[in-house]
């Protein structure tokens, strides 16, 4: 039997003739026709007014924090409990960040942002929650926070696109959301990202800045300093045909989820999904009630050629966030030092599901 991936990626059947239509234009890049159909089908998908294709999912935070005017020095709050890229932006900008932990939800606690805010260095600008694993922070709650102290929200949807709390997608709640299309991710361009926003105006900002802050004359002025951050057409292209299957793909990554809980209920804990909302159940994500229990299950699933992997190390622990500010209470320590990321492939079949969680049984 081929190797079982984590997530790899599950393409929907039209994006090869997208591709070909691509290069029969020759519109290889920059941007095209397909940029722009990618965009419109993320706006009609999401409900955002405007969207802004990119080549990675971090281009899209680090183009929300510069449109917003965060800066040198600004403090710039995030969640402890994610991936490194969610806050390397803050680094980019040459901000100051205060990690948050998570609550029940596994998702940043609202109860210790207030804690943060009265314990930042000095009054916050900006907040990165992560909607983690796909699964909705409680945007009621910390909206509501933010709102009041006029700090504004970031989402970290890239993970999550296929998500919706209280009927709104998420990325769509704060200022701006930042999706990725990399090639684990639920859908694919194979690398890639996009910054939605409700603000046309942000988002033409964001457009300014990510192609090199070009002046719109004949000839090359700049009057400001840009990136090069935006998607060839032929990524577009297969971003088109990706969209296509979304839902289908968000349906089998929550059929695999409920398959996993029902065959390990007696000795696992897994991610909870908040009230008045979906979550794509992107990744099956699941603690063990002993510590360190999942590196020996680890362990035997890549014996049985099963990739799997820890919950990500939360960012406080991190040597590069050495000194930050960090308000945190052990709850992601502690899902770090139990949990685990089954196979969640969506192409993954039944019985690739049943042997990767007899595997765990046995492991425990």
């Amino acid at each position: 039997m081929a190797r079982i991936f984590l997530s790899p990626p599950n393409m929907g059947g039209n994006e090869l003739e997208y591709i070909k239509k691509v290069f029969e234009s020759n519109y290889i890049a920059p941007l095209g026709e397909y940029v722009n159909r990618f965009e419109k089908s993320v706006c009609d998908y999401t409900g955002a007014k405007s969207a802004l294709a990119l080549n990675a999912g971090s281009a899209a935070l680090h183009l929300a924090l510069r449109t917003l005017g965060i800066k040198d020095g600004d403090v710039v709050l995030g969640s402890t409990f994610t991936f490194m890229a969610s806050l390397n932006p803050i680094f980019y900008e040459r901000c100051v960040p205060v990690l948050i932990d998570s609550d029940e939800s596994w998702n940043l606690s609202p109860e210790l942002l207030k804690k943060a805010i009265k314990l930042a260095p000095k009054k916050p600008k900006a907040l990165i929650p992560t909607h983690l694993y796909g699964q909705a922070a409680k945007m009621d709650e910390i909206m509501e926070i933010c709102e009041n102290e006029n700090i504004a929200v970031i989402e970290d949807a890239a993970e999550a696109l296929g998500g919706f709390y209280k009927g709104r997608a998420l990325g769509t709640i704060g200022a701006c959301g930042a999706l990725s299309f990399n090639g684990n991710k639920i859908i694919t361009t194979s690398g890639g990202g996009m910054l939605i926003s409700n603000d046309e105006n942000l988002i033409a900002k964001a457009r300014y800045y990510s192609t090199q802050a070009r002046e719109p004359l004949l000839h090359y002025e700049h009057l400001d300093y840009g990136y090069n951050y935006r998607l060839s057409n032929v990524l577009g292209a297969i971003g088109v045909g990706q969209m296509e299957v979304l839902e289908k793909r968000v349906e089998r990554k929550r059929e695999i989820f409920a398959l996993y809980s029902e065959l390990l209920k007696d000795c696992a804990e897994f991610m909870p999904e908040i009230e008045n909302s979906r979550g794509n159940r992107w990744l099956t994500t699941l603690v063990f009630k002993e510590k360190n229990a999942h590196l020996r299950v680890i362990d035997a699933l890549n014996k049985a050629d099963i990739e799997s992997r820890p919950l990500w190390k939360p960012m406080h622990m991190q040597p590069v966030f050495k000194g930050a500010l960090s308000v945190v209470d052990g709850t992601s320590e502690d899902l770090f030092s139990r949990g685990i990321c089954l196979p969640s492939g969506s192409d993954m079949s039944d019985e690739q599901i049943a042997k990767v969680a007899e595997i765990v049984k046995k492991s425990l």
